[in-house]
């Protein structure tokens, strides 16, 4: 039989845990939700979220396939940090990445960054790690006097796993201060905030082998790996199988979130782009919008198959639409003053049609600016998030960004966790991984009449922009 590999998702409202065959097969698959309250944005329970785990790894070792389990994966949110005693036991419930109570530990933190350490990450904020960190520190000194080590999310599954607190990865430490590029932790961090060297962990490549599964669950083989983990974000852009330099994902959920790969990393002077570190060493890097996909369910409903029909004969437009409905624009442009923009005459599907371009408009004008800070060609956009779904949507988006867009079949952070998983203990790296395990669904290539029309209504998009002061 093949090796399988479970891919571990710990998230907001919930856990979910697959199990996958070397191929990228799902095999199995199960999830739980966390019992929420009000203080969920601020503070969870990690018992409670390894308790969820321990049950779903006990249902999926119940599979015949889990006897040749080879390694797991963990991937889990960006920010959240649990801080520890030396039986990697809490000290404090972990303090969510949403928690907006360090805001003021984010301007210290950024300041400091800019001044000690400018080429590294700077743009600390209360979604933060390492403002967490200070929070802590100076709000609990008689926890902090206890203090082991400051953990990531997937790094607590990961610890309950070997027993093994101390390691974590690269994409996990970006927001906690750590320099990806020259792979150690800043000494400013330590030498002007109340922090110490000793409270934080080893950092490795993601999916590096951290140890073999010590915790005793029915069911579980012998000799299984545990890898190191990343951040649900990096995560599905790894199931979506953009891994190599050149290829981008895009998420179009109630937001745009653009990340992809490339050979150096991306600096942006304004902020727009941080970039992660790619386990081979590549760069990843990423921006998200305020623009996305919510404006659908607010003004034309869910029930949206004949209203693509209609639209898609409407192509193209040539009104503009920006259908904004957040305050402000953050990515690929910075406009807190930006408000939407339509055509007076727009309604029914028309608007419908319309609003898709003015949102393949933004993605466009993200990747140029990419190209533009990079030097280096988008090649191909793998795409994932409800958006997709939309075959109209596909074509619009291919024709306006004049690349192949990759709907891919499974792009959830479980599925990213088990390729995780699979990339260093039975491949050779993570794209051969990916190659290997994630699998495209459809492409869609632009239509030439369509790339044309296309061309003269994203300049009529910019010029609009332009006109108002946004971009």
């Amino acid at each position: 039989m093949e090796h399988t590999f479970i891919g571990l998702d710990v998230g907001t409202q919930g856990a979910r845990a697959i199990l996958t065959d070397e191929h990228g097969h799902m095999l199995a698959s199960h999830s739980e939700h966390f019992p929420l309250s009000g203080a969920s944005r601020e503070e969870q329970s990690p018992d409670e979220w390894w308790a969820a785990c321990e049950r779903l790894l006990t249902r999926l070792l119940q599979q015949p396939a889990a006897a040749k389990l080879r390694a797991i994966g963990v991937t889990s949110t960006s920010g959240t940090i649990i801080p520890i005693d030396a039986n990697g036991q809490p000290l404090h419930p972990a303090i969510m990445y949403s928690d907006g109570r360090q805001a003021e530990e984010g301007k210290r933190c950024k300041a400091l960054a800019e001044k000690y350490h400018p080429e590294g990450y700077t743009a600390f904020n209360t979604t933060s790690g390492l403002p967490k960190m200070v929070w802590f520190a100076e709000q609990f000194p008689e926890k902090a006097a206890r203090l082991y080590k400051f953990i990531h999310a997937a790094d607590f599954i990961t610890g309950k796993l070997t027993g093994n607190f101390n390691v974590t990865d690269f994409t996990n430490v970006l927001k906690s201060g750590y320099d990806v590029a020259n792979e150690r932790w800043p000494e400013y961090i330590w030498g002007h905030l109340p922090l110490k060297s000793e409270w934080l962990q080893q950092v490795i490549p993601s999916g590096a082998p951290i140890g073999e599964v010590t915790v005793k669950l029915p069911g579980m083989p012998d000799n299984v790996i545990v890898t190191a983990g990343m951040t649900d974000g990096c995560a599905s852009q790894i199931a979506s199988g953009a891994v190599t330099p050149g290829a981008w994902n895009t998420t179009i959920g109630t937001t745009l979130v653009v990340k992809g790969v490339t050979e150096k990393p991306v600096h942006d002077p304004l902020g727009r782009l941080y970039n992660h570190r790619h386990p081979q060493g590549y760069w990843m890097p990423g921006g998200a919008s305020n623009t996305g996909a919510d404006w659908i369910p607010k003004h034309f409903g869910i029930n949206l198959e004949e209203l693509n029909q209609q639209a898609a004969a409407l192509i193209p437009t040539g009104k503009l639409y920006w259908p904004l409905e957040q305050a402000g624009e953050r990515f690929p442009f910075i406009a807190p003053q930006a408000k939407a923009f339509a055509a007076a005459d727009l309604e029914g599907p028309e608007k419908f049609a319309a609003g898709m371009e003015g949102v393949a408009y933004i993605e466009k004008m993200a990747y140029e600016m990419i190209e533009s800070l990079s030097g280096e060609t988008v090649k191909a956009v793998y795409t994932a998030g409800g958006a997709s779904n939309s075959s109209l949507w596909l074509r619009i988006r291919a024709s306006v960004l004049g690349v192949p867009v990759h709907k891919m079949q499974e792009v959830s952070g479980a599925a990213g966790a088990a390729i995780l998983a699979a990339s260093q203990t039975h491949y050779s790296s993570i794209i051969e991984a990916a190659a290997a395990m994630a699998h495209i669904e459809k492409t869609i290539l632009p239509e030439s009449g369509l790339t044309e029309a296309y061309k003269e209504g994203y300049q009529l998009f910019r010029e609009k922009l332009k006109d108002k002061g946004y971009a």
